[in-house]
């Protein structure tokens, strides 16, 4: 895993999955990038949340075909509650074929949904070995950012990981470190927030980057 713990910009050589169960919609301009790097910390028989999941998002039925002990996956839209909703979506984002790729991608007796705002997650203290986060926070304000953080941290075992991707400008570099570490992540690498000239790059809604960062839980 060379030099993946690094919290920096994805970078147009990055690793990428162009089909993640599906093909990826052009528009989902960060996530080919976003979903390599974090399936690289999927470990077997651990306890995972995918947080903030989406309807259609493919991680969690991929999180959902992995040799994982639990699969947890929360969104704050009441769709995720329902197969038929999702399902929909998956038809109106991918098609219908690749709509039931998905579907019959995940083992569906191990993928547990609930409808839950990532400001108040309605789990156990200390009971994800990790948690993943993929371009979400850039949707909130600071306030339920640092919100999130700490919710994060309270779930997390200790020596957890929290996978975390997230687009700039929208998200403060500086401000988020700070959250996090007040939080009480550490971050296992270096944490480089300078904007380099190959950096991933969109036009689509303003120009925006995308930043990855893999925080720890204290021991």
């Amino acid at each position: 895993m060379d030099n993946q713990l690094e919290a920096r910009f994805f970078i147009r050589s990055d690793l990428r999955e162009d089909t993640f169960i599906v093909p990826l919609p052009q528009t989902w301009w960060s996530r080919p990038y976003e979903y390599a790097w974090c399936a690289q910390f999927v470990r077997e028989q651990e306890v995972v949340l995918d947080a903030a999941c989406g309807i259609s998002h493919p991680f969690k039925f991929y999180l959902g075909s992995c040799n994982l002990s639990e699969v947890h996956a929360c969104d704050w839209d009441e769709r995720i509650a329902s197969k038929e909703a999702i399902f929909a979506d998956a038809v109106h984002d991918f098609g219908e074929e690749a709509a039931h790729r998905l579907f019959q991608h995940t083992d569906w007796s191990k993928l547990q949904l609930a409808q839950a705002s990532i400001t108040s997650l309605p789990y156990e203290d200390n009971y994800f070995d990790t948690v993943f986060c993929i371009s979400v926070l850039e949707h909130l304000s600071e306030q339920d950012q640092l919100a999130a953080l700490q919710q994060f941290h309270r779930v997390l075992k200790p020596e957890g990981r929290l996978v975390l991707t997230f687009d700039y400008p929208m998200v403060d570099l500086d401000l988020l470190y700070n959250y996090a570490t007040n939080a009480g992540f550490i971050c296992p690498a270096s944490f480089t927030g300078n904007l380099p000239p190959d950096a991933l790059r969109s036009e689509i809604w303003g120009t925006l980057y995308c930043f990855r960062a893999l925080l720890q839980k204290g021991s």
